[in-house]
């Protein structure tokens, strides 16, 4: 039987996503160094918000963030440990609402406002819409999540930014997956004076051939995808009913399995 592991797109095994909430001015300089080194960003915005003292409007967010995810952050930016359920309810759904006229696409991720979230809120958000959410709290490492609804980041961009980036490319043993998750708020880098730190990370870590860049979505499609192949029970072929490719090592050679194709692995 073929030695069978799921990998990035094109075989790779390294993977970089940036999460960055509330959606304030400074995010337009934040995209534009994500752009200029071939970066991706998630942005959890509150539409609630939009346009008010120095967040991103609604009519100018669209285009700032093409290219990267909008995700949800709820409406207002409650404690939603501390909410009524129907104002739960009303703080994601409007969101998404909201959001997707700006997009365009479905929102469909969320980090937690003020870091707050428990198992019923967890639960609910799937038949909300919600496929994934943030949490505050964060790793040190470059594990894959075990809970989409609690997804802990490597680091906050002000924990040892630099050397995790040095640690991450590294990396070199191909039979795991690893991930660097990097979150923050744009306006962190006005008030801490070091937008330095960011723009070395970026030309550090950016425009890297063993590094798939992807928004927070992309990732949980992808793996969404690889969970829905079809293998034979012989292993001798695989079908693939999404739309998206998706890339596995057979024998150690990368095989690309297009959406709606069914592939020989022998």
């Amino acid at each position: 039987m073929s030695k069978i592991l799921m990998t990035y797109p094109e075989g790779k095994f390294k993977a970089l996503t940036m999460s960055y909430d509330d959606g304030r001015a400074a995010d337009r300089r934040l995209v534009r160094i994500f752009n200029d080194h071939g970066i991706k960003g998630t942005f959890h915005l509150n539409s609630g918000l939009m346009g008010t003292g120095d967040r991103i409007g609604q009519e100018e967010a669209a285009e700032l963030y093409r290219g990267h995810e909008i995700s949800a952050h709820t409406v207002t930016h409650p404690t939603i440990v501390r909410s009524p359920r129907e104002q739960l309810l009303e703080e994601i759904v409007e969101d998404r609402k909201a959001l997707e006229k700006v997009a365009g696409y479905t929102v469909r991720g969320m980090s937690y406002p003020n870091g707050s979230f428990n198992r019923q809120i967890k639960e609910m958000l799937p038949h909300l819409g919600i496929e994934y959410s943030r949490v505050v709290e964060a790793t040190g490492g470059f594990g894959l999540p075990d809970d989409w609804m609690e997804w802990k980041a490597t680091c906050h961009h002000k924990r040892n930014l630099m050397e995790l980036a040095e640690s991450f490319t590294q990396l070199h043993k191909q039979q795991y997956l690893y991930l660097m998750y990097v979150w923050g708020h744009s306006y962190e880098f006005d008030t801490d004076n070091n937008w330095d730190l960011i723009e070395g990370f970026c030309e550090f870590i950016g425009k890297r051939d063993d590094i798939w860049y992807a928004t927070n979505i992309e990732i949980v499609d992808y793996f969404k995808a690889f969970r829905r192949l079809q293998f034979a029970a012989s292993s001798e072929f695989v079908y693939n009913p999404s739309a998206q490719s998706v890339w596995i090592s057979v024998d150690g050679t990368v095989v690309e399995i297009g959406g709606g194709k069914q592939v020989e692995l022998k």
